[in-house]
């Protein structure tokens, strides 16, 4: 057995708040995202790959804050505070999938809209459904099969140090420093997958909008510039932040930062981009705030 602390180390009045923001959060995600992904699934209008990946992305943030916020609901009282072995182990394997489902998705959808908008005569003949299959049976593999590979290291630990992580769910860095072993070899495989999953990425997502940027400031009409910028700028805001965060955390060898820090960054990918997405993705397209209507409309009438 661990015992998660979570946020023990702050006051009741800082854990009360963290309570209600970690509640409304979740909420929040799991009804944005499901809407999304409702809205994408049985809407004619949203059939295009770039909605397509919107649906996975959507998916893979409903497992990420859906293995971590639950239990770190849980853990703010007492009893709730204790987590097994298998526990421990599953809930870090589909934090691991879904963090690197989302890291491979982001960097689709980046190249959706390279093609898109760099190549439009190309688009439908690439951008096919097949296509958009096999992209994510292949991004799913790979995520499984990291997320297997990590446990396998993680959890064939001896943690005989001390059963108390210091966060409020089953991460790498908690984990590793209650090891009672040397952990070299894991914290090198560990940061070059992180490497793989991230940097990497984002060095693609990077060239994908050097030329989207080249491209949109050649159109002439201003109304086709204003409609790619808010479809890039809200995929670059999510990219930034769940890219930027999860490399802070991950991709170092040393442990430079203190728990709290650690903690404080996770929330950012774990909870943060997971509510805020749906917004994001939504709000400034007309064609999904339409469809989320109707499907609102429908369900009220259902009941």
């Amino acid at each position: 057995m661990f015992l998660l602390l979570g946020f023990s180390d702050l006051s009741l009045a800082a854990q009360t708040s963290l309570f209600v923001f970690f509640l409304l959060s979740y909420l929040l995600s799991v009804i944005g995202n499901s809407l999304i992904m409702l809205a994408v699934t049985f809407s004619p209008r949203l059939r295009s790959p770039m909605y397509f990946f919107l649906k996975i992305l959507s998916f893979s943030e409903l497992l990420l804050i859906s293995s971590t916020v639950p239990k770190a609901l849980h853990s703010f009282f007492w009893v709730g505070r204790t987590i097994s072995f298998i526990g421990c182990a599953t809930q870090f394997s589909i934090f691991i999938a879904a963090a690197a489902c989302e890291c491979y998705v982001l960097t689709t959808m980046a190249y959706d809209r390279y093609m898109a908008i760099c190549q439009p005569l190309r688009y439908t003949s690439v951008m096919t459904v097949s296509y958009c299959y096999q992209v994510t049976f292949c991004i799913s593999a790979i995520a499984i099969v990291n997320a297997i590979i990590e446990s396998f290291l993680i959890f064939r630990l001896p943690y005989c140090r001390s059963h108390l992580i210091s966060h409020f769910f089953c991460d790498i860095p908690p984990m590793m420093s209650i090891a009672c072993a040397n952990t070299f070899i894991v914290e090198v495989y560990q940061f070059a997958i992180s490497a793989a999953s991230t940097v990497l990425p984002s060095i693609l997502i990077f060239c994908s909008y050097i030329k989207i940027l080249t491209s949109i400031f050649l159109l002439r009409s201003a109304e086709s510039r204003h409609k790619a910028f808010v479809t890039c700028g809200s995929h670059l805001v999510s990219v930034i932040i769940f890219f930027g965060s999860a490399m802070f955390v991950h991709l170092r060898l040393d442990n430079p930062f203190s728990p709290y820090e650690d903690r404080m960054l996770a929330l950012s990918y774990c909870v943060i981009i997971p509510t805020i997405n749906p917004l994001i993705y939504s709000l400034k397209n007309n064609e999904m705030k339409e469809t989320i209507k109707k499907l609102n409309l429908k369900i009220i009438d259902l009941y």
